[in-house]
């Protein structure tokens, strides 16, 4: 069966400074425990501020290293997810109810891609 990275990005600005609230954690873990008894969920976690980030970047026979904060970005990616999924149909279904238990105040996209095997 393919395998799916899930890239969950937020709008640092706009989130909550404290994180998810205790009901939001709440919710995504028995949604984490059900998607892992399907057998579907491979691995997940959450990402620190992209304050703590470093960006390399190799560009036109240079490199490059910037510490976060990114004052360019709008959206940065806040977690990921691996998933062992029949299609990507299902993926995104799965993603879709992820993302469906945030509060109205979350602005969130998530991009759903296969991972190349082999």
């Amino acid at each position: 069966m393919p395998r799916y990275l899930t890239l969950i990005r937020v709008d640092e600005n706009n989130a909550p400074a404290e994180g998810p609230s205790p009901e939001l954690q709440e919710r995504m873990g028995k949604l984490l425990e059900e998607i892992t008894r399907a057998g579907v969920m491979l691995e997940t976690a959450g990402l620190v501020p992209s304050s703590q980030g470093t960006r390399v970047t190799w560009s036109g026979g240079r490199m490059s290293v910037t510490d976060g904060p990114f004052t360019e970005a709008k959206e940065v990616i806040g977690g990921y997810s691996i998933s062992q999924c029949k299609d990507k149909a299902e993926a995104v279904e799965w993603t879709k109810r992820f993302l469906a238990l945030h509060e109205d105040h979350w602005t969130i996209t998530a991009e759903v891609r296969e991972i190349a095997e082999g």
